[in-house]
């Protein structure tokens, strides 16, 4: 059993910095512009020979009402309450603040366990504050220097005596191991069933969207829990969040993100590392969550993020929130099937999910479409079943023959999973229209059951036995003298 530390204290201390380097990754976005992480994210840390979790926090803000800030206050707060040990960080070369005071006397009622460091420490400059830490009554204070990795030798040494009492203590709660689990889980490595989700290997949902489109509030929502920073301020969310859940069962990790909008529209630093910290997380994820607002969906920038995970090769779900608050449901449902169908034929078959984030409807048939979608994602079609099927098609409806050169489809067989892949062998790959390929790939949705999900078609030559293929032809003149000789002779 590892224990937890919650890293906590004002706006811009460097808290963000020193969980990048514990976990080892720049995970948590940094910026000199205060106040940049808002949500709690948890990492894998690392300190010599210790592991334990780590818990990123929003700067302490003196404020307690339902604003913002106050609504990140109590975030954190509640992170301290989750946390076995709080690491309470202040800026050595401002030296301890009227808010550092407050903040120390909450940590003091609330925490078991406090470490006190002082960051920014490195040089001659931050020896003062180091001195003044002494005055917050929370013991001998750590001098550090996250960005440089300076007394990261002296947090070890504190946090050592905690790792071993919660070592024992694991010792003594420890349960018998469970073989037959293990065998279970090595029988979901086998090469042609569908990978099942398992703790070790949940499966990867990443949520995305416009700003204000509610995806923060969806997964709080799956979760059971106020776990994320939440409000009718568009932008909230600044970090790609990973959380673990079992959502009705499956284990799972799932991915918050930055709302995305229209590239001119992004011009702050901050907003950029965003939007490319959710791009990172698409590009890590099995399943993508297109979340919509019902009064506005499909507008451009939905359209380019669909075609983004498409692109990527992940398997979609495409999901219209605020569904709760529409009046004509009906009608509406129509519009937006129709829409989908004529500006997304990309994902031609892909699932559209009506719910509602704040009211928890729909989530049952999220989750199911979630599923379906991996499934399909992960499906693996018989090589004797493709070429049946190839004849088929061919028949139907041969290949064209350009500048008179015939087209001859061979055989067919799918080469990889995740999304599926297929190689058709052929003659003159280079010949084959887009509009074949396109012919071929909605055969595949529609004879294999594979809606939505993007499929890749790959046209390969296939090596002739001509042993004078590619050979430039002899000159008259050589062949003639070598006659010659060969009579002579």
């Amino acid at each position: 059993m590892s224990f937890t530390l919650a890293i906590v204290g004002r706006p811009n201390v460097g808290k963000s910095t020193l969980f990048n380097r514990l976990v080892g990754k720049r995970l948590a976005l940094v910026d000199d512009q205060p106040g940049v992480t808002r949500d709690l994210r948890e990492g894998a840390a690392k300190l010599a020979d210790l592991r334990f979790t780590v818990i990123d926090t929003a700067g302490l803000e003196e404020v307690t009402d339902d604003s913002l800030q106050g609504r990140m206050r109590r975030l954190t707060e509640r992170a301290v309450d989750m946390a076995d040990v709080c690491l309470f960080m202040i800026d050595a070369r401002v030296g301890v603040t009227p808010s550092d005071l407050v903040f120390a006397d909450i940590l003091r009622k609330r925490a078991a366990n406090v470490i006190l460091a002082a960051n920014k420490a490195e040089g001659k400059a931050g020896v003062a504050g180091v001195l003044e830490a002494y005055s917050l009554g929370l013991g001998d204070p750590i001098s550090l220097s996250a960005e440089h990795g300076e007394g990261l030798h002296d947090l070890y040494t504190a946090l050592l005596p905690i790792a071993e009492k919660f070592e024992e203590r694991a010792e003594e709660d420890a349960p018998e191991t469970d073989v037959d689990l293990t065998e279970e889980e090595a029988e979901d490595e086998d090469f042609d069933a569908i990978p099942m989700p398992t703790r070790t290997k949940p499966l990867q949902v990443a949520v995305v969207g416009r700003p204000n489109a509610g995806k923060s509030t969806l997964i709080n929502q799956i979760l059971g829990e106020d776990r994320l920073l939440t409000g009718p301020e568009a932008g909230i969310t600044r970090d790609a969040i990973s959380l673990r859940t079992d959502w009705n069962g499956v284990p799972m990790r799932i991915f918050d993100t930055a709302g995305m909008r229209k590239k001119a529209k992004v011009q702050e630093k901050l907003e950029k590392l965003s939007v490319a910290d959710g791009l990172r997380a698409v590009k890590f994820a099995e399943v993508v969550i297109v979340l919509l607002d019902a009064e506005i969906p499909f507008e451009q920038q939905d359209l380019r993020i669909a075609d983004l995970a498409e692109r990527e090769g992940r398997a979609v779900v495409v999901a219209v929130n605020k569904w709760d608050i529409e009046e004509n449901r009906q009608e509406k449902l129509k519009e937006l099937k129709e829409a989908f169908e004529r500006l997304l034929p990309q994902l031609r078959g892909a699932p559209l999910i009506t719910v509602s984030a704040k009211t928890g409807r729909g989530l049952d048939r999220l989750h199911d479409a979630v599923m379906r979608a991996y499934e399909v994602w992960n499906r693996r079609v018989p090589t004797a079943a493709l070429n049946r099927w190839l004849t088929g098609m061919l028949e139907q409806h041969p290949p064209p023959a350009p500048q008179g050169k015939r087209i001859k489809l061979r055989y067919m067989t799918q080469a990889k999973t995740r999304p599926p892949g297929f190689v058709v062998m052929c003659s003159h790959p280079d010949k084959v229209p887009d509009s074949y390929s396109r012919y071929l790939v909605n055969g595949l949705r529609l004879d294999f059951d594979m809606p939505g999900t993007p499929i890749r078609l790959w046209m390969r030559g296939q090596n002739e036995a001509n042993p004078y293929k590619g050979r430039k032809k002899a000159q008259p003149s050589k062949l003639r003298k070598h006659t010659e000789g060969r009579r002579k002779d």
